[in-house]
């Protein structure tokens, strides 16, 4: 792409505005402090799990290994149900349902994103965009739906859309061989997702302290 579009703009000024913000992701109270490491660690486990093999999918879209990238796409929609059968526990299968649809959501429009730029299709990136836009609105309103006193729409929409801005760069990056940049550009989403999972510990801990004492 040879400029930034309106949608992808959006999710860039997202990722910026998450520059210097503190997310706090410590427990309160008279918890379990095992218990409560447990679950962060569970869940950074499995938001790394989901940038793995997103990565994998990603990789064999820009190398035309079909085979390879519906391995990978599995693996993905696997480790979906497995972040959102997380907060079954807490919140009943129902919720569970929902945010497991949100999150295959969100695959399949970076699967459209990934699809369009090894393609070079301009307007099918646009409207991929602007899905995933639309996406993180979504699992906003679904988190400050179940826990809206720990969980505010515009924490969880700053985090999953400067999630998504990784995994756009990250796409372009592939597209556009920068595998120098690539290197630096893991770290930095590996880093994001451990905040992701910190932050949703730290609300659950705070919304249901007699699971985690």
């Amino acid at each position: 792409m040879s400029t930034i579009h309106p949608s992808m703009a959006v999710l860039v000024l997202a990722l910026a505005g998450l520059v210097g913000c503190d997310y706090e992701s410590h427990a309160v109270g008279d918890t379990n402090p095992v218990r409560v490491s447990e679950m962060k660690q569970s869940l950074r486990n499995l938001w790394l799990g989901h940038i793995y093999w997103v990565q994998h999918a990603v990789l064999n879209d820009a190398t035309n290994s079909p085979a390879e990238r519906n391995a990978a796409e599995k693996e993905v929609v696997a480790n979906a149900q497995q972040i959102a059968n997380t907060v079954t526990p807490f919140y009943g299968e129902a919720r569970s349902e929902q945010l497991f649809t949100l999150l295959t959501s969100h695959v399949a429009a970076i699967k459209e994103y990934s699809e369009a730029t090894v393609a070079g299709h301009t307007r099918p990136q646009d409207a991929a965009l602007a899905r995933l836009a639309s996406n993180v609105d979504d699992i906003a309103v679904f988190f400050n739906g179940v826990n809206p006193s720990y969980l505010s729409k515009d924490t969880v929409r700053g985090l999953i859309a400067a999630h998504v801005a990784h995994h756009v760069l990250q796409i372009n990056q592939y597209k556009k061989k920068e595998y120098a940049r690539l290197d630096e550009t893991w770290p930095m989403m590996r880093q994001h997702v451990y905040l992701i999972a910190d932050t949703l510990t730290a609300a659950l801990v705070k919304q249901f302290p007699s699971e985690f004492s």
